[in-house]
């Protein structure tokens, strides 16, 4: 009985079967299944603390979860201050176009200015230049170291010969007269100006001029009264009043010398001065080419210039520089010229031209004497109506009056 109960009843110390497996459910008697099929993450996750990593790999982990979160908030931030931003501006706008508009008043209309209905445009200059109206009177312009004709008339906006022709009175149509310290009137358009003499009538001067009469009767700087000025034929105008003469154009009145000073009437040349010369029989003729006159070949003043009056070329050079003959010919004019020119030599080339040299300081040749091309005749200077050494050539013929020497000269 002992013994056959003894069989029966299983001894857990004797090798039989424990009460309960190790993880057996208490009350189901199964075991849990993560026990019975661990996942990948766990044997990963054993794998890697039997390794030693599992400490580094959480780490990592941590740091990759932190900055995928950080990425996220910045890409959700930028999307509602994106949207904040767009409803402001749209705000803005609906508030800015309910705001009333008010009319901008200016004081000059000739402002560069568009307005419209919501104010004054922004503009891109920093400063604005307003155009300065037409002049309507005749101005005094003072004459400065360096001026020329050119210089002034580009200055006020004017054609050079109307320098001149405003200024009659102290240029006498010779650019070469102007000097520092001159006050010249300065004429508001392009155009003559003309001093009033007794007896004249406005269609008489406008016709001179090339103009109509109601040019001059209306020209601002006039100031001619409509109602009192009368018969045109004989205007209640006072002798000595200057009028302004717009467009109006005249012949110059020369100022140099005459064409035609030959070896065979050289008299010609009498109205020039002490240096005119008798009657030449026969002498030296030129080649029909022509050398310069100068050691240097560019100008040092005046181009040829018919517009100013100036009807030759201004050649650099330094006083007592060698002036030499240009071509073969006689003396025709040997001394001081009294229209401006100082000492001067004229010479006959006995092929229809003459030349002319200007400013001398010296003299090389007389009356009636022969010369070969690239003679020294004179010394570079600055006599007469000049501002600085140098010397005025023309070169000048019967048939054609003076010519450009540019186009007879060589090239330099």
């Amino acid at each position: 009985m002992d013994n056959k109960r003894k069989n029966e009843i299983p001894d857990s110390k004797q090798g039989g079967a424990p009460d309960r497996i190790s993880g057996q459910d208490a009350e189901t008697g199964q075991i849990p299944r993560s026990e019975r099929d661990p996942s990948l993450l766990t044997r990963w996750m054993e794998l890697l603390l039997q390794l030693g990593l599992g400490e580094s790999t959480l780490r990592v982990a941590t740091n990759t979860f932190l900055f995928v979160a950080l990425v996220g908030v910045i890409f959700l931030m930028r999307g509602f201050y994106k949207d904040t931003s767009q409803a402001d501006s749209s705000e803005s706008t609906a508030e800015l176009a309910t705001l009333p508009t008010q009319a901008v008043e200016l004081e000059d209309e000739n402002l560069p200015l568009n307005l419209n209905a919501r104010g004054i445009p922004r503009m891109a200059m920093l400063h604005t230049t307003i155009p300065s109206r037409p002049r309507q009177e005749v101005t005094v312009y003072t004459v400065q170291e360096g001026d020329t004709i050119f210089g002034i008339s580009e200055k006020f906006g004017l054609n050079p010969q109307t320098i001149l022709w405003g200024n009659y009175n102290i240029l006498l149509d010779d650019p070469h007269r102007l000097k520092a310290g001159q006050e010249l009137s300065i004429l508001p358009v392009n155009g003559t100006y003309y001093e009033w003499q007794d007896g004249d009538g406005l269609n008489g001067v406008a016709e001179f001029f090339g103009v109509e009469v109601e040019d001059i009767v209306e020209a601002p700087a006039n100031n001619l009264n409509l109602n009192t000025i009368g018969d045109y034929t004989h205007p209640n105008i006072a002798p000595g009043t200057m009028l302004v003469v717009p467009g109006g154009e005249r012949l110059f009145i020369s100022w140099s010398a005459p064409i035609g000073v030959t070896r065979e009437n050289p008299a010609v040349a009498n109205v020039l001065g002490d240096g005119a010369c008798g009657p030449v029989e026969g002498g030296a003729i030129g080649f029909g080419t022509y050398v310069w006159p100068g050691v240097h070949h560019y100008l040092s003043g005046y181009d040829w210039s018919p517009e100013t009056n100036h009807r030759g070329i201004d050649i650099a050079g330094h006083t007592g520089e060698a002036i030499f003959a240009v071509d073969a010919g006689v003396i025709v004019y040997a001394g001081w010229n009294d229209r401006g020119y100082g000492n001067m030599v004229m010479i006959d080339h006995g092929t229809g031209f003459q030349s002319l040299y200007a400013h001398m300081s010296a003299l090389n040749v007389v009356c009636g004497q022969s010369v070969g091309q690239g003679e020294v005749i004179g010394a570079f200077g600055s006599t007469g109506n000049s501002s600085g050494s140098h010397l005025h050539f023309e070169l000048m013929t019967s048939l054609w009056g003076k010519v450009n020497p540019w186009d007879f000269l060589p090239p330099p």
